[in-house]
C-alpha cells in the first residue's frame, strides 16, 4: 500500500509543471488533452506563428429556392440532426436578458441529446436554469469567457467531470479558428433578420447593438440557426451575419430583454469612492505621456472603469484633444464622445447598453467588428495591438501586478475573462482601477487566487489610497511623480491594507482542477481548483 501511494505521488508530480509566472499546471488533463504552459505574454507570438494550426470553414450549400424558414425553434434544431457529443455555441450580447440559450438547451435535452460541449461566448445568471442539464450529463463540457450565479458555484464545487476552459474573447476566436473548439451548431440571436438569414442586432424591438462575438461562430459552425423576433423583408440591412453562412431561420416571440444588457457591472458607478478612483485614473492618463492628439482608448465593463470615460471626456475638451478611436464594449458615453467629435471612430464588438444600437445603425464611423478583428492575437490586424490606453477593473491584484477577474474572495467562479488580458497585452498603458478593499476583504494581495491577466502587461494600479506603478516602467513612474500624484510601492500598499482589514483566510480547495484559465495565445496561465464544501 505504501509503495502504491508513493507511485501515485510521483505520478502526480510528473504530471505537473510550472509556467513562467510560477503557477502549477498539468501536462495533460482528461477531456482536454495535452496542456501548453503559459510562457509569457508575447512569447508565443515572438517565436513565430506560421506553424500555428488552422482549420478551414465547412463546405455547405442549399438548392435553388430552398426555404430556410422554420415554424419553431425545435423544428430548426431537429433539422440540424443533433447528435450526442456535439458542440453548440451561443453569443451573450443580450447578457442578462438572453432568452435563447436556455430555451435551446432544454429542447436538446428533451430530444435526448447527451454529452454536449457548450461553448457560449459567456454565461450569465440568466442561464442558471441549465444547471440540471449538467447534473444529468446533457452538458459535460464548457468553454466560455465567463461564469456567474449558481452555475459558477456548481462548477466550483466540481459538478462536471471535465474542467471548464475559460478563455478571453480574442482567445475564443483563436480557439475556433485553430479547431480547438469545433462547432457543430451555432444558434445566433438577432434583433432583425430576413428569410435567408441576413441578420443584425442594430434594429428591432430587441435591438442590442453589435453582434461581433457571433461572427466567428457563423463562419466556422457546421450548421447555423438564426433566431429572431423580427422578420423583415429581404434584404435585412446592415448585414452583420451573412446569409451564405446560415442554414435555418426561425421567428420566435422574443429573443430576450435588451434592457437587461446594462447590468450593474456595465453602468457608470455612483459610488463616491469609485468616482474618486476614476478621477485619479484620468489624472494618470493625462500625465502618462500618451494623452495627446490621436490617442486611442478603451474602458472595461466595470462601473469605475466606465466612469473614467466621463473624466477623460472633460479633459479632452479642456485641452482640445481629438482621439483616434474608441474600442471594445461601447456605452452611450462613447457614442456621445464620437458625436462630439472627440474621437474619429468607434470599433464596436459588443454594445453595453441598448442606446448604442441606433448609433451603430446610423453612423458610418461607428463600426461593428468581429471578435477576431478585435482581439485574436493570431492575425495581422488585431485592434487591441493599436490601443494606447485601456482602463480595466479587478476582483484582485497582487504585488506582481497579476490580476484576477474570474474568482471571488471565496474561490467561487463569479466573473469573466472577457477582453481583459487581450486589451492589457496590446495597450501602451494598462490601468487597473479598484478599491483597496471591499467589505473588509483586501483587493491588493501578496498572491491572487487566480491569474487571468499577467502582471507583465499591467502598468498602473489606481486605488483610493494611492497609485502603484509596475517597476518595469520607470519612465511612467517619473512622469506621474513629476505631476505630483500620490505614488506608492505596491508592496507597501498591500501591507497598509492588511493592517486595516487583516490577512484573509486561505481558501480551502481540493487538488481537483475544475477549470483551466487559458491565456489568449492558447497556453494555460492558471488552474482553478474545487472549492471544498463546508462541513
Amino acid at each position: 500500500m505504501g509503495s502504491l501511494k508513493s507511485c501515485q505521488a510521483n505520478l502526480k508530480i510528473f504530471y505537473k509543471m510550472k509556467n513562467s509566472i510560477g503557477r502549477d499546471v498539468p501536462e495533460h488533463i482528461k477531456g482536454v488533452g495535452k496542456i501548453s504552459a503559459y510562457g509569457g505574454a508575447w512569447t508565443k507570438l515572438e517565436k513565430g506563428w506560421m506553424n500555428e494550426l488552422t482549420v478551414p470553414p465547412p463546405n455547405k450549400a442549399k438548392l435553388p429556392h430552398q426555404k430556410k424558414m422554420c415554424q419553431t425553434l425545435e423544428e430548426a434544431i431537429i433539422k440540424t440532426n443533433p447528435q450526442n457529443g456535439m458542440t453548440i455555441t451561443f453569443h451573450h450580447h443580450i447578457r442578462e436578458g438572453d432568452n435563447i440559450l436556455v430555451r435551446s438547451m432544454l429542447i436538446l435535452a428533451k430530444l435526448g441529446i447527451k454529452d454536449i460541449t457548450l461553448a457560449s461566448s459567456s454565461l450569465n445568471e440568466v442561464h442558471d436554469p441549465i444547471l440540471p442539464l449538467l447534473k444529468d450529463k446533457t452538458i459535460t463540457k464548457i468553454w466560455t469567457s465567463g461564469l456567474r450565479g449558481e452555475l459558477g458555484k456548481a462548477i466550483s464545487h466540481g459538478i462536471l467531470d471535465n474542467p471548464v476552459v475559460i478563455h478571453s474573447h480574442g482567445g475564443r476566436a483563436r480557439d475556433i479558428h485553430t479547431g480547438k473548439i469545433q462547432v457543430d451548431l451555432a444558434i445566433i440571436g438577432a434583433s432583425a433578420a430576413d428569410e435567408e438569414g441576413n441578420a443584425t442586432g442594430t434594429h428591432g424591438k430587441s435591438a442590442f447593438g453589435s453582434i461581433g462575438y457571433a461572427r466567428i461562430d457563423a463562419r466556422y459552425a457546421k450548421q447555423v440557426i438564426v433566431v429572431t423576433d423580427n422578420i423583415v423583408d429581404f434584404p435585412c440591412v446592415p448585414v452583420s451575419i451573412g446569409q451564405n453562412f446560415v442554414d435555418y431561420v426561425v421567428e420566435v416571440d422574443s429573443i430576450g430583454d435588451a434592457s437587461k444588457i446594462a447590468t450593474g457591472t456595465t453602468r457608470i458607478t455612483k459610488s463616491p469612492m469609485d468616482l474618486r478612483i476614476a478621477k485619479i485614473a484620468s489624472d494618470v492618463i493625462e500625465h502618462s505621456g500618451l494623452f495627446k492628439q490621436n490617442f486611442s482608448f478603451q474602458v472595461g465593463a466595470g462601473g469605475a472603469s466606465l466612469a473614467v470615460a466621463k473624466f477623460i471626456r472633460d479633459k479632452m475638451k479642456n485641452k482640445n484633444i481629438k482621439g483616434s478611436f474608441l474600442l471594445g464594449g461601447v456605452t452611450s458615453y462613447g457614442v456621445q464622445m464620437l458625436n462630439e467629435g472627440l474621437f474619429r471612430a468607434i470599433f464596436d464588438v459588443q454594445s453595453f447598453d441598448a442606446e448604442v444600437s441606433s448609433s451603430l445603425l446610423n453612423n458610418k464611423y461607428h463600426i461593428e467588428i468581429p471578435a477576431a478583428l478585435y482581439a485574436n492575437p493570431f492575425n495581422c490586424g488585431c485592434m487591441t495591438n493599436k490601443l494606447d490606453v485601456v482602463v480595466l477593473g479587478a476582483l484582485e491584484i497582487d504585488t506582481d501586478f497579476n490580476v484576477n477577474v474570474i474568482t471571488g474572495s471565496d474561490g467561487f467562479i463569479q466573473g469573466a475573462s472577457g477582453g481583459h488580458s487581450d486589451t492589457a497585452s496590446g495597450a501602451q498603458l494598462t490601468i487597473i482601477v479598484c478599491p483597496s478593499f471591499r467589505g473588509r476583504i483586501p483587493i491588493v494581495k501578496e498572491k491572487v487566487h487566480t491569474v487571468v491577466t499577467p502582471g507583465e502587461t499591467v502598468h498602473v494600479l489606481v486605488t483610493e489610497r494611492g497609485i502603484c506603478v509596475n517597476p518595469k516602467y520607470p519612465d511612467l513612474e517619473n512622469n506621474l511623480k513629476e505631476a505630483g500624484l500620490n505614488i506608492k510601492k505596491i508592496e507597501d500598499l498591500q501591507k497598509e491594507i492588511e493592517q486595516i482589514v487583516g490577512k484573509p483566510e486561505k481558501i480551502k480547495t481540493s487538488d481537483r482542477i475544475v477549470a483551466l484559465v487559458e491565456y489568449r495565445d492558447g497556453t494555460i496561465i492558471d488552474v482553478i481548483k474545487q472549492v471544498m464544501r463546508p462541513v
